[in-house]
């Protein structure tokens, strides 16, 4: 059984898809973008900021779904400019337990929508 996860504390879906999906006990979260849900504006000063504000929307989408990071088994990171990788992953794995952090791979990509540096999708299991 599917069941769409929504809430108002990330950024609503500008497409044809949902924040998240939840089937059966894992659920499959669309990549999130440093939008702020309550201003609908980006957060791109700088790219601790804009990865924080990703991961904000990300525990958002987990709350609704009764989940924490813990229940994150793998996580795909896509950013514009592999320079930020240190900067990016140090918010990331603020939001980590080291010993229990999830799989992951990240990729630079050539370009992400409305031209964000990262992009953060995850799969949790309860």
């Amino acid at each position: 059984m599917k069941k769409i996860i929504f809430t108002e504390k990330a950024p609503a879906p500008i497409g044809p898809y949902n924040q998240a999906v939840l089937s059966g006990n894992t659920l499959y979260a669309s990549g999130q973008i440093g939008i702020n849900p309550k201003t609908g504006e980006l957060v791109t000063e700088n790219i601790n900021d804009e990865t924080n504000q990703v991961m904000q929307n990300i525990a958002a989408i987990l709350e609704a779904a009764d989940m924490t990071f813990e229940n994150v088994v793998k996580a795909s990171i896509f950013i514009m400019d592999m320079n930020n990788f240190a900067a990016i992953n140090t918010v990331y794995g603020s939001y980590f337990n080291e010993k229990t952090a999830p799989a992951r791979e990240t990729v630079q990509v050539a370009c992400l929508p409305k031209n964000v540096n990262v992009e953060i999708s995850i799969i949790a299991v309860q």
